[in-house]
């Protein structure tokens, strides 16, 4: 008898993965948290019955996240992850020579606790001393804090009833504004991108973070495990910034300043990610939504669910 794992990935969609093993499965105080090892996709997080994280592919989204930020900035010493509890982000950021603090604050130690223990390829990185790990609020912990050279956002999705819509808005930018050293870059992962689903987070994420910074781009990225490609938001400090880097510039400062290889990114893709759509420029430039607490306007994706089922 096989065991399957059903997630629905918006109404009227589901996708079923064969299941190797549980590793680990609790109620955490502020989710559904679940390791497990699927037969397509290899060792999993899963949040709320959400696929976040799947060895097969987490460095293309990782890579993503982490390096186009941290390459644009001449020198990055300081950084600050919000979320990122699996430790792939931070991995990515520690890579980088020039580091010489990681902050990373995720407010679920029970994700933390089973991503340590089940993800040896983040060993190194939760090791590292330059890491500074803090079990809390994202935003409570960088509002109290000091300043930073890059500041990454790689937060849950704004679902529905979820933690996190408050933290795609335009008070919770300003705040990451002030936090950011002269020169400094901030980027955000924003949900789904791809044809069908891009103006539901990416687009107006885009649009209010337009409002504080000023330059701000938005990018995005097929990932196989997500069914979908997926979207982010850079923005900068200086506007001049916003410039994309020439391919010879990415992987001159590649070679540099990161240790090791990277598995996805290099001079060429890195051009490709900001290569968008005629539609998702379209989308883009028509977008006028500004997502605000204070005026009660907020943007949010579809909240699903998983099952376990036998055949």
């Amino acid at each position: 008898m096989s065991k399957w794992i059903e997630e629905e990935l918006e109404p009227g969609l589901r996708a079923f993965y064969g299941l190797k093993k549980v590793l680990n499965s609790c109620q955490s105080k502020w989710q559904s948290v679940d390791v497990v090892d699927l037969e397509c996709f290899g060792r999993t997080l899963m949040i709320d019955g959400l696929i976040q994280s799947c060895q097969i592919d987490e460095h293309v989204y990782h890579e993503s996240l982490v390096h186009p930020a941290m390459l644009t900035h001449a020198c990055p010493k300081s950084v600050y992850i919000g979320g990122g509890g699996e430790g792939s982000t931070a991995r990515e950021v520690l890579r980088h020579a020039s580091v010489e603090k990681c902050v990373m604050v995720d407010i679920d130690g029970d994700v933390v606790r089973f991503c340590k223990d089940a993800l040896p390829e983040n060993a190194e990185a939760f090791a590292d001393p330059r890491l500074e790990l803090v079990i809390d609020d994202a935003k409570a912990v960088l509002e109290k804090g000091g300043t930073y050279d890059v500041i990454i956002m790689d937060l849950d999705d704004p679902l529905e009833g979820g933690p996190c819509y408050q933290l795609y808005t335009t008070e919770f930018y300003q705040m990451i504004k002030s936090k950011l050293n002269p020169g400094g870059v901030f980027v955000t992962q924003s949900g789904q991108a791809g044809s069908k689903r891009h103006h539901l987070v990416w687009s107006p994420v885009h649009s209010t973070l337009r409002t504080v910074f000023p330059s701000v781009r938005s990018y995005n990225q097929a990932i196989y495990s997500f069914m979908d490609e997926w979207g982010w938001n850079i923005a900068f400090l200086d506007a001049a910034m916003g410039t994309l880097l020439t391919e010879e510039q990415v992987n001159q400062r590649i070679s540099e300043r990161i240790k090791g290889e990277l598995k996805f990114l290099d001079g060429e893709s890195y051009r490709g990610l900001f290569c968008l759509s005629k539609a998702h420029r379209e989308t883009l430039a028509k977008e006028t939504r500004v997502l605000s607490t204070e005026k009660g306007t907020y943007a949010t994706m579809h909240s699903q669910g998983l099952c376990i089922a036998e055949s």
